[in-house]
């Protein structure tokens, strides 16, 4: 019929558990002092490591440059997980063996975690996107230097066309609801609110200075 849109089917960002991975990025002793939230970060990380511990889904580390910056944070939790951990000197988390597991296990959605956001995270996620794969970057466990670069990378990485997600979202969204056999163990992993990362402050502040800024031209 002449006039009648066609509706053309969007990608919602629905993840499905057995086409999902969880990657970590270079979370290692040298930047433990000089990341943003550094400690909580990772505390959020290794939330996401239990639960895709618990689903029994695939999990990936890396770490840049680990003679020089030393190796992943033990509070993570990836020796006794048995998380397989690759090294890396390119800004990148997508190297041969780890597009081999993509590849082998038919990923297709990943769970993106770790530093610096505007360097390794981002461009991972660009090469991800780039792949055609979905990427959820989950903004309470992604950090950087500087809270500048951080949230700006979030917005990068946004429109370039990942999901900006929380690790409770990511966690409850692939449960699909309190009918799952693992809920109760899931329900233990988030039973205390995820630490604070300076998100809101963040993004409250541009906007308190545009309500100031207009309230100063008010006056003029």
């Amino acid at each position: 019929m002449a006039g009648t849109m066609t509706r053309v089917p969007r990608n919602l960002g629905r993840l499905v558990p057995q086409n999902t991975c969880l990657f970590l990025c270079d979370m290692q002793e040298k930047f433990r002092s000089s990341i943003q939230y550094f400690p909580q970060i990772v505390e959020v990380s290794n939330r996401l490591l239990r639960a895709f511990k618990i689903l029994d889904l695939p999990i990936v580390c890396t770490e840049q440059y680990p003679k020089g910056l030393g190796n992943t944070v033990p509070e993570l939790g990836v020796a006794e997980n048995n998380v397989p951990v690759f090294d890396k000197t390119k800004f990148t988390m997508c190297l041969p063996p780890i597009q081999e597991i993509i590849k082998d296990k038919e990923i297709k959605a990943v769970v993106l975690c770790g530093i610096e956001s505007h360097v390794c995270v981002q461009l991972t996620c660009l090469d991800l996107l780039e792949s055609g794969l979905d990427v959820h970057v989950v903004v309470d466990a992604c950090s950087s230097r500087s809270m500048v670069d951080r949230m700006y990378s979030f917005e990068r990485m946004r429109d370039s066309g990942a999901f900006l997600t929380t690790s409770e979202s990511v966690i409850l969204g692939l449960a699909g609801g309190s009918s799952h056999p693992s809920f109760k163990q899931l329900q233990k992993v988030i039973w205390e609110s995820a630490p604070d990362t300076g998100l809101l402050p963040a993004r409250q502040t541009p906007l308190l200075k545009a309500i100031a800024d207009q309230g100063k031209e008010a006056k003029l």
